[in-house]
């Protein structure tokens, strides 16, 4: 593969995870708890993982480690909607969400180290 500017590459990625986002934000509903949020940080955890371990290479970790899952993530939305639920009295939904996504993403994480071991 040839040598590409690493600014085409993440933004490239940036444009596959922000299209993926929306895709997920158009499908999961969020009227009570922000699972939306919570899935994407999950999956990217997730995914991250994935590249991370299995070293694929700098072009292919800017494309889907900083880009995609860069812009698939969000801990800017998850920073303010564990505050909406604080300030709005909902104190066990706001401690479950941010819970939820360090747990989560630590686990997804270790899942993905678990299939790297499994592939090797």
């Amino acid at each position: 593969m040839s040598s590409l500017d690493p600014a085409h590459i993440v933004g490239t990625g940036g444009a596959i995870g922000a299209l993926c986002r929306h895709f997920v934000s158009e499908r999961i509903d969020a009227d009570e708890f922000p699972v939306g949020t919570l899935t994407v940080n999950v999956i990217g955890s997730f995914v991250l993982g994935l590249v991370t371990f299995l070293s694929l290479g700098d072009q292919l970790g800017l494309l889907l480690g900083t880009g995609a899952c860069g812009s698939f993530t969000t801990f800017s939305s998850f920073s303010f909607e564990t505050f909406r639920l604080w300030e709005t009295g909902e104190r066990f939904r706001a401690a479950t969400n941010a819970i939820g996504n360090l747990v989560g993403a630590v686990i997804a994480i270790a899942l993905a180290w678990g299939v790297v071991q499994l592939l090797g």
